[in-house]
């Protein structure tokens, strides 16, 4: 079992620097970098760089033109993302092999979830970027880290804790919902390209409410900047999905401010309490730096990647409240509803 927890934690790890490494793409306007998929203007290993491969590759696809350092960040993306699928096709493995010991079921799952991650990565592409797409993208990537998390819980050990009271109970799981919704929506302003619409904070053009045209702003079937019927997507939609994301910001404030408050009780839970509230604190304070300093490539990724680590330290205290675990690989419920199973 220690090379699966070996190889857990660098899944873990890896899937955090994926997450990363695709919104680094996504703001740096490279996702379509590569027209193709999976390799990039026909090369699996590299991009066209000597000028023989550039005039091959504009042969081939005429209408787009090689940017290379685009080309590169796109084609980095794509080998994390292989190499993680392929540590989590060896836990998948290693899970199977040893079934009699404990089912596989989450490992079979995390590996079907990576292999809808990779169909989602090429009709990203083929697709040219519909925002449906690449927010499923998103959340498919964040679904992966979640699952390595539940993983990565199970194979520790940790403290028996006295059982947490309903109300908290039922907190942390509005509060998870919480930041998962909150996930969804800033992943729907980053692939329509509506981050910038906002330029003022706290009000936004001026105005605590902004013209906004929700309806064409939260219609899924479109293609980019377009409205379903073809026509440009407005000023006031790309407003309404910003403004929206910030005032659920506001939810996800009282909410998860809330579930991390209610930790720092003294029933040995005070940790992920403080762990939710500076994640907490962080992600906000880059959300308004962001705003103010007109959205950074850098630190637009850092917003991101704190979206990343709430999730993770919401999930891994949701646990704790709702799991009480023995030994490694031991789980058993800890006053869980009753249409809820875990595994033993």
């Amino acid at each position: 079992m220690r090379n699966y927890r070996l190889l857990l934690v660098s899944a873990l790890i890896l899937a955090l620097v994926v997450v990363s490494l695709g919104a680094y793409v996504r703001l740096s306007d490279a996702g379509l970098g590569c027209p193709d998929w999976p390799g990039c203007y026909g090369k699996l290993i590299g991009v066209p760089e000597q000028a023989h491969e550039v005039h091959a590759a504009q042969s081939a696809f005429p209408d787009k033109p090689v940017e290379a350092p685009k080309a590169w960040k796109e084609m980095i993306h794509r080998y994390a993302a292989g190499v993680l699928g392929l540590c989590i096709a060896a836990l998948a493995t290693i899970a199977w092999r040893q079934r009699t010991r404990r089912a596989p079921w989450l490992e079979i799952g995390l590996l079907a979830v990576v292999a809808g991650q990779g169909l989602l990565g090429m009709l990203t592409v083929t697709k040219l970027l519909k925002p449906v797409i690449v927010t499923s993208h998103l959340l498919g990537g964040m679904s992966t880290l979640g699952l390595l998390v539940v993983l990565f819980l199970r194979e520790i050990r940790a403290p028996r804790l006295p059982s947490a009271d309903p109300g908290l109970r039922m907190l942390a799981l509005t509060a998870l919902a919480t930041v998962l919704i909150q996930i969804a929506l800033g992943g729907w302003v980053s692939s329509n390209y509506a981050a910038a619409i906002c330029a003022d904070f706290p009000t936004c053009q001026g105005s605590w409410w902004p013209a906004m045209d929700t309806h064409h702003a939260f219609t899924l079937d479109r293609e980019l900047g377009s409205t379903a019927s073809g026509t440009l997507l407005s000023s006031a939609a790309l407003t309404a999905i910003h403004w929206t994301h910030r005032l659920f910001a506001g939810v996800v404030l009282i909410v998860v401010g809330s579930f991390g408050f209610g930790l720092l009780g003294p029933d040995g839970r005070r940790g992920y309490g403080i762990a939710i509230l500076a994640t907490l604190i962080l992600q906000i304070g880059l959300g308004i730096a962001n705003v103010l300093l007109q959205w950074p490539l850098l630190l637009a990724v850092a917003h991101n990647t704190g979206a990343a680590l709430l999730l993770c330290a919401t999930l891994v205290a949701t646990a704790r409240v709702f799991i009480v675990q023995t030994m490694p690989g031991t789980l058993r419920r800890a006053e869980f509803p009753r249409r809820f199973h875990v595994v033993r």
